[in-house]
């Protein structure tokens, strides 16, 4: 029964992120408004600015998993860019803190989302000791 509920669900178009609300850490992240807010529970704990793709890149759109972490991760594809409290959702994709802190707030990275260190760190760490399959991505236009 349950199958055909979700089913009939997705076919209605009802359904856009549906295991969003299983997740006790969301992160729901707005392009245009350049800003992360960080939901812990279901109750919206934080709310941070962001940059995210500048022109000639993209930031994809969707809901996703985080898949990896690393306390510090160095760009292999952006001259070794340090990546402090990287939190990845797709591929070379992640949420991560930045010493470019004048450009949050506006478009300016290569496609990830970057954050202030310390706001990076608390993420990561929620991340981390909530579990990645606790956890949820959410990024709109």
């Amino acid at each position: 029964m349950r199958t055909l509920w979700v089913a009939a669900t997705l076919l209605c178009g009802l359904a856009v992120y549906p295991s969003v609300g299983n997740a006790s850490v969301v992160a729901r992240i707005s392009l245009s408004q350049q800003r992360v807010v960080v939901s812990v529970d279901g109750e919206p704990t934080y709310s941070w600015p962001i940059s995210t793709a500048r022109r000639g890149y993209v930031t994809p759109t969707g809901s996703f998993r985080p898949y990896r972490t690393a306390r510090m991760w160095y760009s292999r594809k952006y001259d070794m860019s340090p990546m402090p409290y990287s939190v990845f959702f797709r591929g070379g994709y992640a949420i991560h803190g930045t010493g470019y802190l004048r450009s949050l707030g506006r478009p300016a990275s290569h496609g990830c989302i970057r954050l202030h260190p310390k706001a990076a760190a608390t993420f990561y760490n929620l991340v981390r000791t909530r579990g990645m399959a606790n956890a949820r991505i959410v990024i709109t236009r």
